[in-house]
C-alpha cells in the first residue's frame, strides 16, 4: 500500500502532466493553425509583413510555455549568466553556438531567448517537414533545413553536394531580412556516454565539434550579425529527459551566454574549397571547444561544493 505522502506525490505529478500536456497541445494548435494557413499564401506571393505576422505568432506560442514553465514548473531554479561583453536585443542579429546533451535544451534556448534575443532558429533534416505543424511550421519560419546525403551517395553524384550548399546559403540569406539568431549545436548530435567514448573525444563534458554548419553560417552571415553568441547548458543534477523536465523534475538549470570574437581570416576564408583554411578554422573551433568544456567543469565543481 502507497502511503498518503507517496499518493499525493503520485496525484500531483498526474494533475501536473495532465494540465502541462493539455495545454501545450491546445497551445500549438491554436498558433499552429494560422501559421501554416499564412504559411500557405506565401506559396502565391512572398510577404515581409506575412513573415513578422508569423514570427509575432510563434513568440507568443513561446510565451504560453514560458509561462508554464514560472508557474507550473516553479521548483526549477534557474541560475542564467551573461558575460558583461555581451549586450542582447531582441532586434540583433546572431549566431549562437551550444552544447547538447537533451531535448530539453532546445526549451531552455527558447526560456532564455524569448525576452533577450529574437526568434532562434537553427539547421535542421529535411525529414522533420513531414512531422504534423512542426515540420511545416520550420519550413514556413525559415529554418535552414537539410538534406543530409551519405559519402557514397555523394561520390556517384558531387552535384548533390553543391545542391545543398545552395539551398543552404539561401536559407541563411533569407533570414537577413529580419532579426534572428541562428542556433548550431556544434557537436551534431546529443552527448551520451557511450557518443562520448565511442569518439574518444578529447573533452571531459563535450563531443568533438563539427566545424563545417558553422563555417558555413560564418561565411555568409558573419559579416552581418551582431556577435557569435556561445550558450553552455549544464544540469548539475544530471542530464533530464524531456518528459522529467515537464514534470518539474529538474531541480536546477544553469545557463552561461558569452561573445566570441570572429577573426577577420574567419571571414575571409573559403571553407569548402582551401584545405588550409578548413584546418585553421578547425583548429580555433577547438580551442573555443576547450573553454566550454573548462567552463562546464568549472559549474559542475561549483554545484558539487557549494560556498553556502
Amino acid at each position: 500500500m502507497l502511503s498518503k505522502q507517496k499518493k499525493s506525490g503520485v496525484l500531483k505529478k498526474i494533475t501536473r502532466g495532465l494540465t502541462v500536456g493539455s495545454v501545450i497541445t491546445g497551445n500549438t494548435l491554436v498558433h499552429g493553425s494560422p501559421i501554416l494557413a499564412l504559411g500557405l499564401t506565401k506559396l502565391i506571393k512572398q510577404s515581409k509583413k506575412i513573415d513578422e505576422t508569423n514570427v509575432q505568432i510563434t513568440n507568443n506560442w513561446l510565451t504560453v510555455n514560458n509561462w508554464l514553465i514560472d508557474n507550473i514548473l516553479s521548483e526549477t531554479k534557474w541560475d542564467i549568466r551573461i558575460d558583461p561583453s555581451l549586450d542582447l536585443h531582441l532586434d540583433g542579429r546572431y549566431i549562437m553556438t551550444s552544447n547538447h546533451q537533451s531535448w530539453v535544451d532546445t526549451t531552455v534556448n527558447q526560456y532564455f531567448g524569448r525576452t533577450r534575443m529574437p526568434l532562434t532558429r537553427f539547421f535542421t533534416k529535411w525529414e522533420l517537414i513531414f512531422i504534423p505543424f512542426v515540420g511545416q511550421a520550420f519550413k514556413i519560419l525559415g529554418f535552414p533545413m537539410m538534406k543530409r546525403h551519405t559519402k557514397s551517395q555523394i561520390a556517384k553524384n558531387p552535384e548533390l553536394k553543391h545542391r545543398d550548399m545552395m539551398e543552404a546559403r539561401k536559407s541563411c540569406e533569407q533570414l537577413l531580412s529580419q532579426p534572428f539568431t541562428l542556433l548550431n549545436y556544434v557537436e551534431g548530435t546529443r552527448f551520451t556516454p557511450e557518443k562520448h567514448k565511442q569518439q574518444k573525444s578529447p573533452y571531459a563534458h563535450l563531443l568533438k565539434p563539427k566545424a563545417g554548419g558553422l563555417a558555413l553560417a560564418l561565411s555568409i552571415l558573419g559579416s552581418k550579425i551582431d556577435a557569435l553568441v556561445d550558450m553552455t547548458i549544464v544540469y548539475p543534477d544530471g542530464v533530464p529527459g524531456y518528459g522529467e523536465f515537464w514534470l518539474g523534475e529538474v531541480p536546477r538549470i544553469v545557463v552561461h551566454m558569452r561573445k566570441i570574437e570572429i577573426p577577420d581570416w574567419i571571414l575571409a576564408g573559403n571553407y569548402e574549397e582551401d584545405r588550409e583554411f578548413r584546418a585553421k578554422f578547425y583548429q580555433w573551433l577547438s580551442k573555443c571547444w576547450k573553454e566550454k568544456d573548462e567552463l562546464i567543469d568549472e559549474i559542475k565543481k561549483e554545484y558539487q561544493n557549494p560556498t553556502d
